[in-house]
């Protein structure tokens, strides 16, 4: 099933990567104009994420690259890694645009220690809606600690859980809970027309295989390799429409639960130090 989920969900990340380049929520022309923009992402974590100046890092799951690229703004020496190929075309394209000198390197995130090799980074960076295509997060968890040098730094910013098991907002604005919120063997399997962005795009490849993990086995995963957690912080707000036609949009396009925002914890983020 593993390799099946990953088959099917290249393809659909494949098929939907020069839609989301085109759209202006990922902001190439901006990344273009403006040596000083940032990624939303990035934006937001800036004042938790601390100086990275010099830095060797990478990205996991980088998709097309835009917060690879505002990290390199910051003055990290980044490296990105993705299974889809098409994302890579559209991030290599962006760099070259932003003028941003990164690598890009086509492999599965389980492997990306032996891609890259062991040991050698400064900073791992994780990015909003990452975890959710892998089954397995002390896999996951594994494979970071195996790319970190000892002291070396976990940031993570990911949506919560909680908010991925909410089905529907209710007229009367209940939250339906329907959706696993433990990690389990079996995916949800998710037929998803469209995407995350504004796209005339018509798209063929629509179902997805999803997992969720809980907040706790996240972070023990982590402890278990050899991780110590730096900090640990809910916020109420999410940078993507989680819940269609119930969420209002803020700043730096993040989205929050316009009836009582405050019942649901939206994202996290996590920062983690590779034990010496």
């Amino acid at each position: 099933m593993a390799e099946d989920a990953r088959f099917i969900n290249r393809a659909s990340w494949d098929e939907r990567a020069p839609a989301h380049a085109a759209s202006s929520d990922y902001g190439f022309a901006r990344f273009a104009s403006d040596p000083s923009y940032l990624s939303g992402v990035v934006s937001f974590d800036r004042p938790r994420l601390g100086p990275v100046v010099g830095l060797r890092g990478v990205h996991l799951q980088c998709h097309i690259g835009t917060d690879t690229i505002s990290l390199a703004r910051l003055g990290a020496r980044m490296t990105g890694l993705d299974f889809s190929g098409a994302s890579l075309v559209e991030a290599r394209r962006l760099a070259t645009l932003a003028r941003a000198e990164v690598d890009f390197h086509e492999a599965d995130v389980y492997v990306a220690d032996q891609v890259l090799g062991r040991g050698g980074f400064d900073l791992v960076f994780t990015g909003v809606g990452a975890l959710c295509w892998l089954p397995d997060i002390r896999r996951w968890a594994e494979v970071v600690a195996a790319l970190l040098r000892p002291g070396g730094t976990l940031f993570l910013r990911e949506g919560h859980p909680m908010l991925l098991t909410i089905a529907d907002v209710g007229p009367d604005g209940r939250l339906v809970v329907e959706d696993p919120y433990f990690e389990r063997v079996e995916p949800t399997v998710v037929v998803r027309p469209g995407t995350y962005v504004e796209t005339s795009t018509v798209f063929s490849q629509n179902v997805s295989y999803e997992w969720n993990h809980g907040l706790g086995e996240v972070v023990t995963a982590l402890l278990e390799h050899g991780m110590e957690i730096a900090l640990l912080q809910e916020h109420d707000s999410v940078p993507w429409e989680a819940l269609p036609g119930k969420m209002t949009q803020i700043e730096l396009g993040e989205w929050r639960l316009t009836d009582r925002p405050w019942r649901l914890p939206h994202s996290y983020t996590l920062q983690a130090i590779k034990r010496g």
